[in-house]
């Protein structure tokens, strides 16, 4: 475990600079994706993960501290991200893809109303279905899009450092 939570730091910083330089620039319409929430979905549901908790914190003030809104918007929406992808690993652990693809969904929706909810009540008031045309369904289709590669590469990022019991 120990070498899942200093891993997480270079994993989660790499991953944001990708986020912030690249991906952010790749946007359809006005939404982007957001590969952190994708990284921290897939990581979390690894059945032999043991630090998907911290690796949420992590994420949450990492990203918080670089974003345009205040840092515990995604702090509260990562952790609610890895705790619903806990309690899928539980109920759904025949449909590794299913769950994936839940968590993506709502955890693009959850992350972008809390963001949406923020700006409306403390800054802009913006209109609703703007913002779920212009941004949220756009922001869900390319999440969607990546859900399955990155689900790949954190995948085997898991099972190099929790290898299964029966080979180790």
């Amino acid at each position: 475990m120990r070498r899942a939570i200093l891993l997480a730091i270079p994993v989660l910083v790499l991953a944001l600079m990708i986020q912030t330089a690249i991906i952010s620039r790749m946007t359809l319409l006005n939404g982007s994706a957001d590969i952190i929430m994708l990284i921290l979905a897939a990581w979390a549901l690894q059945e032999r993960v043991r630090s998907a908790w911290i690796w949420g914190a992590a994420a949450g003030l990492l990203v918080g501290s670089v974003s345009g809104v205040p840092w515990y918007i995604y702090f509260i929406g990562y952790l609610v991200v890895v705790a619903f992808a806990r309690l899928l690993t539980r109920r759904i652990w025949q449909a590794p893809l299913l769950a994936m693809f839940t968590v993506t969904f709502t955890g693009t929706i959850l992350i972008l109303m809390l963001t949406f909810v923020q700006r409306s009540l403390f800054e802009v008031p913006l209109v609703f279905g703007d913002v779920f045309t212009q941004i949220v369904l756009p922001s869900l289709l390319l999440n969607l899009m990546l859900a399955i590669p990155i689900r790949s590469l954190i995948q085997s990022l898991a099972e190099s450092i929790y290898p299964a019991e029966g080979l180790a």
